[in-house]
Parts: C-alpha cells; sequence; structure tokens
C-alpha cells in the first residue's frame, strides 16, 4: 500500500512540475483555430449575401418579363431590389447602384467595363446607364452593391479586394425581353 502511495505523490509532483505545459499548447492552437472560424463565419455571409442579392435582382426582373412593371424608372427598380434586401442591407439604397442596358442582337455586346459601384468616400455617385429599351429588345439589368465585411482581419477578408471605404462589392446580373407593346 506504501508503494501505491509513493507513485501517486511522484506522480502529482510531475504533473505539478509540469504545469504550463498546456497553456503553451492552447496559444499555439487557439489563434489560427478561431482565424478558421472567423473566416468560416465571413465566407458564409459572403455567399449569403451574394445569393440574396441575385434572388432580389432575379424576382424584380422577373416582375419587368411578366409586364407587372412598365416603363419602370432606377428609383422604382432599385426600390424594389432594396425591398427584398431589408434583412442584410439596412441602407440599401444608399450603396447599391443599378445598370439596364439593351443588348445589341447583331454585335451581342454586352457590359464590356467593370461594374459602377457606390463610392461612399465621394459626396456624388457615379452616373449608371439605365436605358428602359423598346418592345422585343433584349435587356440586360447589373446591380452593384457594396458591403462591410464583418472581421477584416480575417485571412478571407484581408484576401478580398476591398474599396477605399473598406467595403467589398457584390454584382448580380439578370436579362429579360421586353414585351411587346
Amino acid at each position: 500500500m506504501r508503494s501505491l502511495a509513493r507513485l501517486v505523490r511522484s506522480a502529482l509532483r510531475r504533473i505539478r512540475a509540469e504545469d504550463g505545459a498546456v497553456t503553451a499548447d492552447f496559444l499555439y492552437a487557439f489563434p489560427p483555430i478561431i482565424l478558421m472560424l472567423l473566416a468560416s463565419i465571413e465566407a458564409g455571409m459572403v455567399m449569403t449575401r451574394a445569393v440574396m442579392l441575385e434572388r432580389a435582382v432575379d424576382m424584380s426582373v422577373r416582375e419587368l418579363r411578366l409586364g407587372l412593371r412598365p416603363n419602370p424608372t432606377h428609383d422604382q427598380l432599385k426600390a424594389d431590389i432594396c425591398a427584398r434586401l431589408t434583412l442584410l442591407l439596412p441602407h440599401c439604397t444608399d450603396v447599391l447602384l443599378l445598370e439596364l442596358r439593351p443588348v445589341s442582337t447583331t454585335s451581342w455586346n454586352v457590359f464590356t467595363s467593370a461594374p459602377t459601384c457606390v463610392d461612399r468616400t465621394a459626396p456624388v455617385q457615379p452616373l449608371t446607364s439605365f436605358v428602359p429599351g423598346e418592345s422585343n429588345e433584349m435587356m440586360l439589368v447589373r446591380a452593384c452593391v457594396v458591403f462591410d465585411p464583418y472581421f477584416p482581419t480575417t485571412g478571407l477578408a484581408a484576401g478580398m479586394v476591398l474599396d477605399a471605404s473598406g467595403g467589398y462589392q457584390l454584382v448580380a446580373m439578370s436579362a429579360f425581353v421586353n414585351e411587346p407593346r
């Protein structure tokens, strides 16, 4: 029995002598695990925002395609898309820009330039092309929204292309044909 007590005492002494060993392992492992967790959350939010933007644009364009919104203006279409993005983007009208232009059926030239997005650092926003088009004309809609990353210091957000205000841009496109009048 005494030998068992000696074994237990010596084991406890050895454990006591290595008190900081677990702390060092924790300090090495904890930051990368937290960074991966935060980057995963950021990636999930980017994907959710992209899908919801695509859905909002598609639903609004569907109403145009069906003729439920004849002769829409830029502000009407923008308000329609923003109404579908209220949970993800509370100030949607301030950070969303739309382009609407006809597609030439002879040359099939679509958007050749980069998307025009809101510049949150400038007091005046860039102009976009918004041409409602004629009967039986194919139209292309492009929406650009600027979002702020939730965790800008994670690996995912650090690898994103950010604008001057620290936001990243998401773009959604859709096409439709104007109904004959």
